[in-house]
């Protein structure tokens, strides 16, 4: 089945097709990708980790997928994206195997989340980049959002599965878990994704597959990763330390989560995030693009702020504005992604999403680091490192938004508004 191709229609039957079984794969194989931010609060006191430490373990992730990105997603702009999706399942499965029975400390453990990164890198665009090379221009936008849905679907289950299971089978049994659901997206995308024609630069092999000056000087795609760069900056931030800093709170004050703890909350975040982030597609379409995705920016620069100055009083703001902020995370997360997309050469719609991804999980690297940086300089947890924490993303935010403006990006096309 998988040496047929689909269909000429770019939006028929077949077009559906693929976008529920790259949909599916995606949730499976990345089902565990948010294991070790969900069990972080364990692991700090078992390998007696220091803040910093634990924020290196979280951006290596993201640091191995910005390196990997760039080559293994340009790749697919001349051999088949299957190709390299079965890669990257392949090493997000290695990954966790060697977490669960190899990782006990800081250097172990940090070896373990940089493969899983580098099989990250080998699913999240590159399932996009199938969706974008066999799907209708018109459709590419809800495309772009469903695929972002599966994404965001796998990481809210990521975090409460992870934590039913390792109060069950330990953590060890988590990450075991998460390995044999990857396991069954590669068989998914092995036997049933379609083989693609090579398409990009020519029928001969060149270096200049990797010169990715034509995309930096795409004024409207550099502008929507920009934006995601700080974007994921405040993602990664919030993923990775939304449930330490629940937890210290409800350890701080002794409340009582059986119903509504950290990894609870924290799913819910990802869940209407999702949910965020489908509408603010629909959104933008109506309202524009570009309008969606400024007013996104400033409600960032607002809950950041109020996260950790005003969550940090008590849990229950907190988790309020850890949901809240989650949503407005999400709100422009598939329209900077199909922005970038849409305003792509298409012969280098491989590179361009290789450098939106390299420049998104760039920003996804420093946040972490930076959140524990940032609390070990201000002498550990307290409600001033919390907020100083999270303010800083703030002014991340609003470089941003600065250069979102100069750099003038395109609407795309059916968008209304701006």
């Amino acid at each position: 089945m998988n040496d047929e191709l689909l269909p000429e229609s770019r939006s028929g039957p077949g077009a559906a097709r693929l976008v529920t079984l790259i949909c599916t794969a995606q949730v499976l194989a990345q089902i565990g990708a948010y294991t070790w931010p969900a069990l972080l609060p364990q692991f700090i006191p078992l390998w007696d980790l220091d803040y910093s430490q634990a924020g290196w373990i979280t951006a290596t992730f993201y640091l191995a997928y910005m390196l990997s990105v760039p080559i293994l997603v340009t790749l697919t702009d001349r051999i088949d994206p299957r190709r390299v999706y079965l890669f990257g399942v392949g090493c997000t499965i290695f990954g966790h195997l060697l977490f669960a029975f190899w990782a006990d400390g800081f250097w172990s453990a940090t070896t373990a989340r940089a493969v899983a990164g580098v099989g990250w890198a080998g699913t999240y665009m590159t399932g996009l980049k199938l969706l974008a090379d066999r799907v209708d221009g018109k459709l590419l936008s809800r495309a772009v959002t469903w695929h972002a849905a599966s994404l965001g679907i796998s990481a809210a289950l990521s975090f409460v599965v992870a934590g039913a299971l390792a109060d069950v089978w330990g953590w060890s049994g988590a990450f075991v878990v998460a390995a044999g659901c990857a396991a069954v997206a590669w068989a998914i995308a092995a036997l049933f994704a379609p083989k693609q024609p090579p398409r990009g630069l020519g029928d001969k092999w060149s270096w200049a597959l990797f010169d990715f000056r034509p995309v930096f000087k795409n004024r409207s795609a550099l502008a929507y990763s920009i934006g995601y760069c700080i974007h994921t900056w405040e993602m990664g931030a919030m993923r990775g330390w939304a449930v330490a800093f629940l937890a210290y709170l409800a350890l701080r004050d002794g409340v009582e989560t059986s119903w509504f703890g950290p990894t609870v909350i924290v799913t819910a975040m990802a869940l209407f995030g999702t949910w965020a982030s489908v509408a603010g597609n629909e959104i933008s379409i109506r309202l524009g693009r570009r309008r969606l995705i400024r007013l996104a920016m400033a409600g960032s620069m607002i809950c950041a702020l109020a996260m950790g100055f005003l969550g940090a009083f008590n849990y229950a703001i907190a988790a309020v504005l850890v949901v809240v902020y989650g949503m407005v995370i999400w709100l422009d997360s598939s329209s900077l992604t199909a922005g970038a997309a849409g305003s792509a050469d298409p012969q280098r719609r491989g590179a361009t999403l290789a450098v939106h991804s390299m420049l998104g999980y760039g920003g996804g690297f420093v946040g972490p680091v930076m959140v524990g940086w940032i609390l070990d300089a201000a002498g550990g947890p307290s409600h001033l490192a919390w907020g100083l924490a999270f303010g800083h993303i703030a002014i991340a935010m609003l470089g941003a938004r600065i250069a979102f403006t100069w750099l003038r990006p395109k609407g795309l096309a059916g968008d209304r508004g701006d």
